[in-house]
């Protein structure tokens, strides 16, 4: 089972914060350092000072900065960036990270961070996101010296020259929900990687089985999907020091117990474990306290080392 760290950065984090957040997950052994992509805190008691970041420009400073682990975003709005430009700064990050880096792309949710910034926000928003995937992948499979083209609904490609290309031969496209038809449908269609966010456990082998069962209907390989989880964590050495954590980010021991992957060391490693038994093969730990570095060195040393 991958770990990797996942980041909320909108609810109060400057680069330099990021920066040390990602350095540490190269260092400590983790997968890979994602983060979201939103421009407005959440919560009546958050500040979101220094205020948001930038999610592909957070990501091309980082490719230059780490060496090894992944990079990317769970998940990007299709309501932010036309999928043209969205296919060019994800390449060039990609370049940029010498193959690193991967896209979950999503609808969007939050229409408020669309208020404060001016950004549209349209009511139906799904076939803008199945739009996009298309095009964006469309752009980076036709070949050097062929032009691409596209006619929707939302979005209109003519003659493009498809460029720039990606340093990998294919980007890993993350398309994830909790959506039992649409989703995975599209999923089948376009992903690299289906990802539940923050799924009641007991929903999970039910949720895979659905992408699975579409892969099928369309004549694709299921085992050629990765399935994730995006799961908050909150770890400690002792119950004291759980209990310390799940203050700090506002949370209580026993709601984090229920719906996440939390407890002592020895409590995460038997929730991973259960995750993996329903078919979970990479997890994002939402990651909230972005200063405590100590807990991400409590899972790599004490959590990690046990896992297959």
């Amino acid at each position: 089972m991958r770990l990797r760290i996942f980041t909320e950065p909108q609810q109060g984090a400057s680069y330099d914060d990021l920066l040390a957040v990602a350095q540490a997950t190269e260092t400590l052994g983790f997968d890979a350092f994602f983060r979201s992509d939103h421009y407005l805190a959440m919560g009546d008691h958050v500040s979101g000072l220094p205020g948001p970041t930038d999610a592909w420009t957070t990501l091309a400073g980082l490719a230059r900065e780490t060496e090894r682990i992944r990079l990317g975003t769970l998940v990007s709005s299709v309501t932010y960036r036309p999928p043209g430009v969205l296919a060019i700064q994800v390449a060039q990050v990609d370049q940029m990270s010498g193959g690193r880096v991967e896209l979950g792309l999503g609808t969007g949710w939050f229409e408020q961070e669309h208020l404060a910034y001016g950004i549209p926000f349209p009511a139906k928003r799904f076939g803008m996101l199945e739009e996009q995937l298309e095009v964006i992948t469309g752009l980076w499979g036709t070949p050097v010296g062929e032009t691409y083209s596209f006619a929707g609904e939302h979005y209109t490609i003519i003659d493009s020259p498809a460029l720039p290309k990606p340093t990998q031969s294919r980007i890993p496209v993350i398309v994830g929900g909790g959506g039992a038809k649409r989703t995975p449908a599209m999923a089948a269609r376009f992903a690299t990687e289906f990802n539940l966010p923050f799924p009641d456990f007991a929903d999970i082998p039910g949720k895979f089985a659905g992408v699975r069962a579409a892969c099928e209907a369309v004549g694709r390989d299921p085992r050629e999907l990765v399935y994730s989880a995006a799961l908050i964590a909150v770890a400690g050495a002792d119950e004291a020091e759980f209990a310390r954590r799940a203050a700090a980010v506002g949370r209580e021991p026993a709601e984090l117990r229920e719906h996440g992957i939390a407890g002592t060391a020895s409590e995460v490693v038997d929730r991973l474990g259960a995750l993996a038994a329903d078919g979970v093969e990479c997890v994002y730990l939402q990651i909230m306290d972005l200063a405590d570095l100590d807990h991400l060195d409590l899972l790599a040393r004490e959590v990690m080392p046990q896992l297959g």
